[in-house]
């Protein structure tokens, strides 16, 4: 399911009265629930059947990535409160709002988050330094998608 059809499922189980919604298409399943502040999403995707040889080798992949668990930065995660394309700057061509080493205040624009045609500014927080930018420009970014890391 593409990120435009799960944010207008979304907006719309927000804006209505119903407080939850399943859809299960070919390629996933998507549950949304209302909550309080933000509404949580579960979105699984359906998996053909594998041989029995590829399970297996699956395994031994998932060790390296729960070995570099732990090496997680430090500081406080500044997180996507939507999905929809990361942008680090106002404008192609203009200059990034924060780089890494950047000192910021509670409240300042950190980048933006474009969602159905509508730009929508993240603020920090929290203030600090910005220590890592962990979203790509131009990029999707998924809700509770780790994008800053501020100490």
């Amino acid at each position: 399911m593409d990120l435009r059809k799960l944010k207008t499922l979304i907006d719309l189980v927000s804006e209505s009265n119903i407080s939850e919604l399943e859809i299960t298409e070919a390629e996933g399943k998507v549950r949304i629930v209302k909550g309080g502040e933000a509404a949580p999403v579960q979105y699984v995707q359906a998996l053909a059947a594998a041989p029995a040889g590829a399970a297996p080798a699956s395994a031994p992949a998932a060790a390296p990535a729960a070995a570099a668990a732990p090496a997680e930065p430090t500081g406080h995660v500044v997180k996507s409160p939507m999905v929809g394309t990361f942008y680090r700057s106002a404008s192609p061509g203009a200059p990034a709002f924060v780089e890494v080493g950047a000192q910021v205040k509670e409240g300042d624009t950190l980048c933006i988050i474009e969602a159905m045609k509508i730009l929508n500014e993240i603020e920090a927080d929290k203030s600090g330094t910005v220590t890592k930018i962990l979203g790509e420009n131009g990029q999707a970014v998924e809700y509770g998608q780790p994008l800053f890391i501020i100490e």
